[in-house]
């Protein structure tokens, strides 16, 4: 029986580092982003949007505060709650994480496009769960561990397999020639949204290598999820350390804010107490070692169906990708050795056993929950602990059965089977973002080149100064970014934007530079002096697209002087000026120029303390502040471990001495009994 305390209490931990990361980015973001004159005025978003939805924010004029001023406080009181919650354990709390979760919703609700990633619902949906792993601390004053404990991590680990396997089968089913090709890498690289400078290196990696590391990616998101319900322990772990390894080198070699930390954390539900242990260097306690004894006659049996299921693997990846050692470029050939409509029929085939082993391994989990509960002492236990039971089944079974409706997506026929009742269920809960679908880098951007658009402004027409973001690429000699776990959710969009059209917001962005407000130019630049145009607005703005590539390594195997390399594509927005026709005509289209309800500036006390926050952090880089604080954070932690592991050293070497001292007098009078025994016996002799 799996023991969880440790990974559990791990998993908080990091949920409430992973909250503080998202609310800080976010907030250092919000006056440009949604400020009454951002990008796009949240404002606008509440006045049209999104009024029969229930959200804090209605609260801030009650306050004195716009809404502006509603979203930094509540963002800021998340921050906060969040960074308490890494410091105390006592506050990793099931009331704690409702709040933050509710708080990251409200934000949700008004983010529009800048807050609609994937990463955001997914942050969303393990809140939630979060909800129910964590304990009560609060009401009940104690941390010991519950008997359904087990049963809430596990939708943890459900989840994770939706994620990675959703992410792995949708780049199969999207038909993208890249994957099918085994070819995506060699483009992905450079492609990606904000890659690294390891990205580059990576790059240069040979062709061989790239395909064989996409078919290493098909194993570890296909395959490997299915050993994250095995019965046997270390097939588990496998698949655990599997999964770090991917996630390890996605950091590496790009910039996903907080997604592959969120991903990492998930896969936390894989490991148990022992692990843990064996990662602390500390012994198990006696109930794990006399588990670990009692199967010792079986384990050679699990050795040999562990060797089993590793080499089905390999020999499924090898038959199904055709590998085989290619002399000639001193690598490993590879080819995708199916179609897709075999694919399809695998995925009609395997969905349904999908659904059956979730429920065999839910139910297997809820028997082993209901068997601890009726096995405590004391009646009043036995029954509350029956009633917690009761509560978080329930809990989890729904979860869980809402979940089929976004697992089933991938495949029509197991959609449509469902029950209706199931569809009317999730669809009542939609809009809360309790369960989502999941499919990252489903197709593959930029084959014939990465599109970037490239901003521009000039004061007469004729001289232009081109704009730079400080993460997106723009500067062909400029190193890429590291911003992790930071999101600049300005510079992502400007991404997508490349891939199509221009969108609303980036007319308002136009319009916001055409104006020079300061709120927008920060968003491109923190520091103001680093902007061309920092000192008077330019007169005209336009953009234009072009094509990048990352730089050749030299014959030699020197680096490029510069990064990248870039091609003219096409005109993206055309030349404009404050007045101009064109532009106009896009504000009054997309409702940027809406007249809004007069706002009555206050000054209480909330309102200066929001702009002594603000003051406190203008100019410094956001990955800057939330890497400052994850350090100051994780010593602290460190420092309170240290401290914790010291004063129980020295209660157990307390103890260990009253005990020494105990059997020392206890030995000491046994020998004096002995003496005067010995002397009384004496006596009786000499008598």
């Amino acid at each position: 029986m799996m023991e969880v305390s440790k990974p559990r209490r791990l998993f908080l931990w990091c949920m409430a580092a992973i909250y503080m990361v998202a609310f800080v980015s976010l907030y250092v973001q919000i006056p440009g982003l949604y400020g009454n004159e951002g990008l796009l005025p949240a404002r606008l978003e509440l006045r049209y949007g999104i009024r029969s939805s229930p959200t804090l924010l209605w609260l801030g004029p009650h306050l004195g505060l716009d809404i502006q001023a509603s979203m930094e406080l509540l963002c800021l009181l998340g921050a906060l709650l969040s960074l308490a919650a890494v410091l105390m354990e006592a506050l990793r709390d099931s009331l704690v994480f409702l709040c933050l979760w509710v708080s990251y919703l409200f934000m949700y609700q008004v983010g529009q496009v800048f807050l609609y990633f994937q990463w955001d619902s997914l942050l969303l949906e393990t809140g939630f769960l979060t909800v129910l792993v964590a304990p009560l601390t609060l009401v009940r004053g104690s941390r010991g561990i519950r008997e359904h404990d087990s049963m809430t991590f596990w939708l943890v680990r459900w989840l994770l397999f939706r994620l990675m396997f959703a992410s792995g089968a949708v780049k199969l089913m999207s038909r993208c020639p890249t994957w099918w090709g085994l070819t995506a890498l060699t483009y992905h690289y450079e492609t990606q949204c904000i890659p690294t400078p390891l990205a580059w290196f990576a790059h240069q990696l040979p062709v061989w290598w790239h395909k064989l590391s996409v078919v290493a990616t098909f194993v570890i998101e296909i395959a490997a999820p299915f050993l994250f319900f095995s019965p046997l322990r270390r097939l588990r772990l496998g698949a655990f350390y599997l999964q770090v390894l991917l996630q390890t080198l996605i950091i590496l070699s790009g910039n996903y804010n907080f997604f592959n930390l969120l991903t990492l954390t998930l896969c936390l539900s894989l490991l148990d107490n022992q692990h843990v242990n064996f990662w602390l260097r500390k012994r198990d306690d006696n109930r794990e070692r006399k588990e670990a004894g009692s199967s010792e006659r079986w384990s050679w049996i699990c050795y040999l169906l562990e060797l089993m299921v590793w080499s089905l693997i390999i020999f499924g990846t090898i038959v199904f990708f055709d590998l085989q050692f290619d002399p000639h470029k001193n690598g490993v050939s590879s080819r995708t050795a199916f179609t897709f409509d075999q694919f399809n029929q695998f995925l009609k085939a395997i969905t349904i056993p999908c659904i059956w082993m979730g429920v065999l391994s839910l139910t297997w989990e809820m028997i082993t929950s209901i068997f601890r509960c009726a096995c405590v002492s004391g009646f009043l236990t036995r029954f509350w602990g029956m009633f917690q039971w009761s509560v978080f089944a329930a809990a989890a079974a729904s979860m869980f059965t809402i979940s089929l409706v976004p697992l089933s997506h991938m495949e029509y026929d197991s959609h449509v089977h469902l029950w209706p009742v199931v569809r009317q269920a999730y669809d009542l809960v939609d809009r809360l973002q309790l369960v989502n679908s999941y499919g990252f880098f489903g197709w593959v951007t930029g084959v014939g080149g990465r599109p970037e658009v490239v901003l521009e402004g000039s004061y007469d027409g004729v001289t232009w100064t081109e704009i730079e973001f400080m993460y997106k690429p723009g500067n062909v000699s400029a190193p890429p970014a590291v911003v992790t776990p930071h999101q600049p959710r300005l510079d992502w969009q400007m991404w997508f934007a490349a891939l199509g059209a221009s969108a609303p917001w980036f007319t308002s962005l136009v319009y916001r530079l055409l104006q020079g407000k300061p709120d927008v130019i920060e968003l491109i630049q923190t520091d103001v002096s680093q902007y061309p145009f920092h000192q008077q607005p330019p007169t005209y703005v336009r953009a234009h697209r072009y094509r990048y590539w990352f730089t050749e390594r030299k014959p030699d195997g020197s680096h490029q002087a510069r990064w990248w390399r870039r091609v003219y594509d096409e005109e993206f927005y055309p030349m404009v000026h404050l007045g101009h026709t064109y532009l106009e005509n896009m504000l009054s289209r997309y409702g940027l120029k809406d007249k809004l309800p007069p706002r009555h500036p206050s000054n209480n006390t909330v309102v200066q303390l929001l702009s002594w926050t603000r003051s406190q952090v203008k100019g410094i880089p956001a990955h800057t502040i939330i890497w400052a604080m994850l350090a100051c954070s994780a010593t602290w932690c460190f420092l309170m471990g240290l401290i914790s592991n010291r004063k129980h050293t020295d209660r157990i070497s307390t103890c260990t001495e009253t005990v020494v001292n105990l059997i020392d007098e206890a030995e000491k009078q046994g020998d004096e009994k002995s003496d005067a025994e010995q002397e009384k016996e004496e006596e009786v002799e000499k008598d």
